[in-house]
């Protein structure tokens, strides 16, 4: 099929990706720009995938200063070299992870670095919570889990959903621009700072 040059130029001003990619994309959805953005998002998986195995030693410390001057954050983001570190895409992923670790306060990067015994505590305040219910025990036991998934993902920044769009989370944000950029995108800490 042969795509118009004004619509390839179309999802590309909506999408930020590459002319040849978008050009591939609508040839692959018929011209629809609506399924071009999603063959766009399934590639952008399967790109981010990909490169998460490449080493991520440049990037940049980005910080974020509330108007009020009581809550502060600092970021360390990574990608794989200095020429991608300094160009706008990635410092306005990294501005926007500090404006998401400034609202919503996420404890931990990711699950695996919320100490067990936080987990074992918060289920038995849940269990407590849910005591009172009158449900049978395995309901009891679904709906503890199901609150724990929830807690897990409220306190880990990457399971976050962001706060610009919440039909994603903060890794599926990172994983479009490591599929935008071209390279492997890293959050490796951050701290907050409030008085």
């Amino acid at each position: 099929m042969v795509v118009e040059i004004e619509t390839i130029k179309k999802l590309r001003e909506e999408t930020g990706i590459s002319l040849s990619d978008c050009k591939k994309a609508l040839e692959e959805s018929n011209g629809d720009i609506s399924l071009a953005k999603e063959y766009l998002k399934k590639r952008g998986a399967a790109v981010a995938l990909k490169k998460t195995e490449r080493e991520a030693s440049a990037g940049i410390i980005d910080s974020y200063i509330h108007s009020n001057k009581r809550l502060g954050v600092l970021l360390e983001i990574n990608c794989e070299t200095d020429f991608v570190a300094r160009g706008e895409d990635f410092q306005n992923l990294a501005h926007e992870i500090c404006l998401q670790i400034a609202s919503m306060k996420p404890m931990y990067l990711k699950e695996e670095e919320i100490p067990q015994s936080v987990l074992e505590k918060e289920k038995e305040i849940i269990a407590e919570q849910v005591k009172e219910m009158n449900k049978p025990a395995e309901v009891l036991e679904g709906i503890i889990k199901g609150k724990l998934e929830k807690y897990k993902k409220e306190v880990c920044l990457l399971d976050q959903l962001w706060i610009k769009d919440d039909s994603k989370t903060i890794q599926s944000l990172i994983n479009e621009y490591i599929a935008k950029i071209g390279e492997n995108i890293i959050v490796k800490r951050f701290v907050i700072y409030e008085i």
